[in-house]
């Protein structure tokens, strides 16, 4: 990866004539007041927004286990409604026959669209469902549905009645699905019947109903499954038989016949307090117990009407299209929330962006004129790597705002965004954030930052940075360590669900007083912010400590390597040897001069101590339920290759969630 943005081309990147924050004076300007005049600065934010009822509090924490118990509060003594800030505030404004969401299918071969006012009046219907079936301000509702209108409108209608949402990954196995819901005690869930990703049949029913026995063998019994129709959109080739689906006669309800019974019922919003419970998310659980991280009403409503409105530089005429799945952080913020706070409209995409086509994505764009397009390196990397040929049919003028999320992106895939997606004209934003943080912490601004690719660039607004390097001290101007931050922020996630211990252990004692990311990052000479990946990524290796991500990234710089990953495995002489695993290009083989080469970059760019001892080729790299390379599996793999060396039998499944 180029040292600091050296030798990168094109840095800087044009925009519209006129950008929210004009240049770097005034994001100085706007950083330092929500530095100094934290609550000035917050305040300012909300006013732009609704609250039935205001306070004078602000923002108020302690990161200090020793001072107390650890907590953040935002607002307290406000009342508002996220739902009604998303909706009827927006409809107030004359947004009520704008499109609000865009619903692109599977196949390509359905789609639709709902304004603010058709939103409102599912979002308010199934809110009366949900109250009709028993829910009620302070409970759980579980949604399991994969990327259509219905996910949206059931997060929508239980923030409307102040009821907690729990959204649930639709790929996740039956034992996922069943953690879960234990762990989250739901008192309903939302699913469907089945759908299609890409050209695999999943029957999501079935799952369900394994999930909900495997619950009643705790004695967990769910009353109600809303089940949505999904069937009736879903086309069959000549070759797929359509399965037999099994309802439930004491459990499952329609979700079209729930909406048709309460379609003339009255649902009024619930004014929630600022600090509220709006939402449970589980992290990923592929390496230990999933966490439940609980997010809260005003602050995360106002940190992301701000990150969304300032990040992406938005205007009323944007389309803003983020690829994640709404099982994710960044679906819950930047498909339905963000957009939605700031008016704007947003598109749902059911399917990943290389079916039916590899052209699949840009057709989107065009066929939307998508302004503001939000996905992850690793579906950058499988677009570069179909080849430029399937960007050339579609029209992408309407892109001006082009941004990653989930990992840091390597130079390589960040120039080709920028080239040849972008064409030059669009600004490439690498955004740092964390479930944990509800939105984008660190990042670039549109027409305010000189960019350096593979760098997540500066700090957020009322976000405040520091290192910690090996012996606990922090670290000043240039120079890497742990990531953590100083000072709470308002969309900070307030608990751990049901587990105040494990919140407190995970982010606040190991340096006591600051949030810790569980990141390690370097600050160059000129202050940008360089993310090398999670703690756990740093390996010893004869006395150095290396970045398997950087070490990975060194390698995805040959033109014939789309993705790398790298491990630390036990050694008895050096502490850790190096395994390296990578996908090539269709066609492309792993073949010794192949080795060599790789080697080779990795002594050039980095260090001869940091070439891997051992480079294997894979077809995919096992992916974490949130879409990062899974090193705990790989780790495993690794241990099997020592055990055996047939490991062909080894097939991995690559989820395209950002």
């Amino acid at each position: 990866m180029p040292e600091d943005g050296q030798n990168c081309p094109g840095l800087s990147a044009p925009l519209m004539n006129e950008t929210l924050v004009s240049g770097m004076k005034e994001y100085h300007e706007m950083y330092e007041k929500s530095i100094n005049d934290t609550d000035g600065f917050w305040r300012t934010i909300a006013d732009e927004l609704y609250f039935k009822q205001k306070t004078n509090k602000g923002l108020e924490w302690n990161f200090d286990p020793c001072k107390g118990k650890v907590y953040t509060r935002f607002m307290e003594g406000a009342q508002t409604n996220i739902a009604y800030n998303c909706l009827e505030r927006n409809i107030q404004r004359g947004y009520g026959s704008k499109p609000a969401l865009i619903w692109e299918g599977n196949d390509g071969k359905n789609s639709c669209s709902l304004t603010y006012n058709e939103l409102l009046d599912k979002v308010t219907t199934f809110s009366a469902v949900l109250r009709n079936n028993g829910v009620k301000k302070g409970d759980v509702v579980a949604i399991c549905l994969p990327m259509i209108m219905e996910l949206a409108v059931a997060m929508l209608a239980c923030s409307r009645i102040g009821a907690i949402h729990t959204v649930i990954f639709a790929g996740y196995s039956s034992q996922a699905l069943a953690l879960r819901l234990l762990q989250a005690d739901a008192c309903l869930l939302v699913s469907c019947n089945l759908y299609f990703r890409g050209s695999k049949l999943i029957t999501i029913k079935s799952t369900v109903d394994e999930a909900l026995d495997i619950c009643a063998k705790q004695n967990k019994h769910l009353m109600t499954v809303i089940v949505v129709d999904h069937l009736k959109r879903v086309h069959f080739d000549q070759n797929t038989t359509t399965p037999n689906i099994s309802y439930n006669a004491s459990r499952d309800v329609s979700w079209e016949d729930e909406m048709e019974k309460c379609s003339r019922l009255e649902s009024p919003v619930e004014w929630c307090d600022s600090e509220d419970p709006l939402f449970i998310l589980y992290t990923s659980g592929t390496t230990g117990v999933p966490k439940g991280v609980v997010h809260t009403t005003a602050g995360y409503m106002v940190y992301t009407y701000a990150s969304t409105k300032y990040v992406f530089d938005v205007h009323n005429s944007d389309i803003f299209w983020c690829t994640a799945d709404c099982g994710w952080i960044t679906g819950h913020s930047f498909v339905v929330y963000g957009p939605l706070l700031n008016g704007l409209t947003s598109v749902i995409y059911e399917g990943i962006p290389t079916y039916p086509t590899s052209s699949r994505a840009w057709q989107i764009v065009e066929k939307y004129k998508v302004s503001i397009f939000y996905t992850s390196p690793t579906v950058i990397r499988t677009l570069m790597a179909k080849g430029d040929e399937f960007l050339r049919d579609n029209d992408k003028s309407s892109l001006r705002i082009l941004a990653t999320a989930g990992e840091p992106i390597d130079a390589k895939a960040w120039n080709w965004f920028k080239t040849i997606v972008g064409e030059n004209r669009c600004p490439v934003l690498d955004t740092y954030w964390q479930t944990e943080a509800g939105a984008p912490m660190i990042t670039a601004l549109p027409g305010a930052t000189v960019l350096k690719p593979g760098s997540a660039c500066f700090p957020f607004f009322g976000v405040t940075v520091a290192l910690f390097d090996n012996n606990g001290q922090e670290v000043y101007g240039v120079g890497e360590g742990d990531l953590c931050f100083k000072t709470s922020w308002p969309s900070i996630c307030r608990d751990v669900y049901k587990d105040s211990e494990k919140y407190k252990s995970t982010y606040f004692t190991q340096y006591p007083g600051y949030f810790f990311t569980g990141d390690n990052a370097r600050r160059d000479k000129d202050g940008y912010i360089w993310i090398k990946g999670r703690t756990d990524d740093l390996v010893n290796v004869s006395g150095h400590l290396l970045s398997t991500v950087e070490i990975a990234a060194s390698m995805q710089t040959d033109e014939d390597v789309v993705e790398a990953a790298v491990i630390g495995v036990s050694d008895a002489i050096k502490g850790h040897s190096l395994h390296a695993y990578v996908i090539l290009r269709d066609e492309k083989k792993l073949d010794e001069a192949k080795i060599a080469s790789l080697k080779t970059v990795v002594r050039k760019k980095i260090s001869p101590i940091a070439v891997p001892d051992v480079i294997k080729q894979m077809d995919n790299l096992p992916k974490t339920n949130s879409g990062k390379t899974s090193h705990y599996q790989l780790r495993l793999l690794s241990q099997a290759d020592q055990r055996s060396a047939n490991t062909e039998k080894l097939k991995t499944e690559t989820f395209y969630h950002y």
